[in-house]
């Protein structure tokens, strides 16, 4: 992550309190990672994936700027929130996919060494959707987790500022809900 986070936790507060303009200058400051986040989850999609990176960066912009009730705390809290939109994003994209081919094949999806062996890295992003969703009926600590590193690309450091907590204990459920959804989805 870059070392600009104090200009965009200003930018992202300035905007919380009704400055328009701030928003125009936050996508400079931002679109780099976002779009090296972008990159990194395409990169895992099958070869004829037809979502581009620019594509997928712009919308989660357009979604997160949208949201008139959100309070941005700070830049970890912008990146949380964009995780969130990408993966709605890349879900919305798969299950329209799947309308278009009646039932055909789901997407694939290859996570990152950390959270599966190579045997087990290509998996299904809607079986992942569903089982972050039931592991967040469980434990919705370890499932924010989870989205924060995988689809925010967040550090275990950012991620334990963000959600107020030790980054040791960020690091317990990280490793304990790896193991859940790995079990899981082996399962499933």
């Amino acid at each position: 992550m870059t070392d600009n986070g104090g200009d965009i936790t200003g930018i992202l507060q300035r905007a919380s309190d009704g400055d328009d303009s701030a928003i125009n200058r936050l996508m400079p400051l931002v679109y780099d990672e976002l779009r090296a986040l972008a990159e990194s989850y395409l990169q895992r999609e099958r070869p004829d994936h037809t979502l581009q990176a620019t594509a997928l960066v712009h919308e989660a912009y357009v979604r997160l700027i949208r949201q008139e009730d959100v309070e941005w705390r700070s830049r970890a809290h912008f990146f949380a929130v964009a995780a969130q939109a990408i993966r709605r994003i890349l879900v919305d994209h798969a299950r329209g996919h799947l309308r278009v081919k009646r039932g055909g094949d789901r997407e694939r999806v290859r996570l990152d060494d950390d959270l599966v062996s190579r045997q087990e890295r290509e998996l299904d992003l809607l079986a992942l959707d569903e089982a972050l969703k039931k592991l967040s009926s469980l434990h919705q600590r370890q499932a924010r987790i989870v989205e924060l590193r995988f689809f925010g690309g967040l550090s275990l450091k950012d991620v334990a500022h963000y959600l107020g907590v030790s980054p040791r204990t960020v690091d317990g459920d990280w490793s304990m809900a790896r193991a859940w959804l790995r079990r899981e989805l082996l399962a499933g």
